[in-house]
């Protein structure tokens, strides 16, 4: 399962412009895998669990359906955390060149591709 995810995460960073790190994490913050530079995973994974989960609370409060994702930019960039299914997430970060609407357009198909993945195991 790791490499599967891996490999997605690699082709990801490959394909989107500005994409500088990615992870695979559950929603309760463990990591699964990682595809990162300089970003300790095993923080990252936890602290997009806790956006994903105040975002989703957010959603659910205003009655706006389903999170999908959740963004956040920064001085240097963007960190963006994705809903795969109910029970995982997907954290991209991206420097100030990311392109955030190609982003969005092909994480679709990756998270449908980590849903598969994450549960087959």
């Amino acid at each position: 399962m790791r490499e599967a995810v891996l490999e997605e995460l690699r082709t990801l960073r490959g394909q989107v412009v500005g994409v500088t790190d990615a992870a695979v994490a559950s929603v309760d913050g463990m990591l699964v895998a990682s595809d990162t530079d300089e970003v300790r995973p095993d923080v990252l994974a936890a602290l997009a669990a806790a956006s994903l989960g105040l975002g989703r609370s957010a959603g659910n409060e205003v009655g706006m359906g389903e999170l999908r994702e959740v963004v956040t930019r920064c001085q240097s960039g963007h960190i963006v955390v994705y809903a795969v299914r109910r029970t995982g997430l997907l954290v991209v970060l991206g420097d100030e060149g990311l392109d955030i609407a190609d982003l969005h357009l092909r994480t679709r198909a990756t998270v449908d591709r980590l849903g598969t993945i994450l549960e087959q195991n």
